[in-house]
């Protein structure tokens, strides 16, 4: 069974192309237009060993809030997509990862019902030319569209730099587990209702 999914997504602001595969080596190729967004979903593919290839183009012209946002929609998509009725995952999923002074943690539910808590505060509006802001706006169109609890908490931190990057890494990690076939399921669907 392969758990692979492509998903596109055209309005009038973005054209976005997105291919997960859930079984991958990490390997990403990124081209979104907003270098700061691929160096994170760069972070995700790796820790993750899902593989993504991800293309977009928006209205930067405008500032990157439309292509983060919709880069993030189009993903969680894919995500749903690709892991299909959810049978014999592991569902839940949690990590923890530090990189110098910051440490952040992050834990996913393949519920089926969209909740995002992001509890994240950076010492400054920008790193580089990326707004920070956009983060939440990614997180909140992934989970939206991929159907899944997810709480996103930077437990310390005091490199902006830092403290994004060990949000992805942790989202990475913790997607990882979630999506992650459990063989003592035996294929079961990991809930009491029957359906996730």
């Amino acid at each position: 069974m392969t758990r692979k999914a492509t998903t596109e997504r055209r309005t009038l602001e973005t054209r976005i192309r997105v291919t997960v595969d859930l079984d991958g080596s990490g390997a990403s190729r990124l081209a979104t237009g907003v270098p700061f967004l691929d160096h994170m979903l760069d972070q995700v593919a790796r820790h993750g060993l899902i593989d993504l290839d991800i293309a977009a183009e928006g209205d930067l012209h405008i500032d990157a809030h439309h292509t983060v946002e919709d880069v993030g929609i189009t993903l969680g998509q894919a995500l749903a997509k690709a892991l299909g009725d959810k049978a014999g995952v592991r569902r839940y999923g949690h990590a923890y990862v530090p990189l110098d002074e910051a440490l952040s943690r992050v834990v996913v539910d393949l519920s089926g019902r969209p909740g995002l808590t992001f509890a994240v505060g950076f010492p400054r509006a920008t790193i580089g030319s990326f707004d920070v802001d956009l983060f939440r706006e990614f997180f909140q169109g992934f989970v939206n569209h991929a159907a899944v609890t997810l709480h996103v908490d930077c437990l310390r931190g005091e490199n902006a730099h830092h403290i994004a990057e060990t949000c992805f890494k942790a989202f990475g990690r913790a997607l990882r587990m979630a999506v992650e076939p459990d063989p003592r399921l035996a294929g079961a669907l990991p809930s009491t209702k029957g359906v996730l």
